[in-house]
């Protein structure tokens, strides 16, 4: 399992826009195939800082292929308006799962 993490400093209330911008449906119905679950996380004494992430069941070269699915380059260029700060932006393994 991949977890893909991005945290932005998003310009001031711009969550809404960003929100919008972010929505991947124009890349078709499949295009989140592969994800088991996303989140965005605003933080609680900041909002404006947001960290996206999502776990993706599969290897490394079928995420590369379903970011492609997903047009994420082309997401990212929607989002660009709405970001005042990329803080971090990567793909994870997840190498271990703690459950209380």
């Amino acid at each position: 399992m991949i977890c893909t993490l991005t945290a932005r400093r998003l310009k001031s209330g711009e969550y809404e826009q960003f929100r919008e911008a972010w929505d991947p449906s124009a890349a078709g119905a499949d295009a989140l195939s592969g994800w088991t679950r996303i989140f965005h996380c605003r933080d609680v004494e900041d909002p404006d800082v947001v960290i996206s992430f999502g776990l993706f069941d599969g290897t490394l070269e079928q995420l590369r292929a379903a970011q492609e699915r997903l047009r994420r380059v082309d997401q990212v260029d929607r989002i660009g308006p709405h970001v005042e700060q990329e803080l971090l932006d990567g793909s994870f393994e997840v190498v271990e799962e703690l459950r209380p």
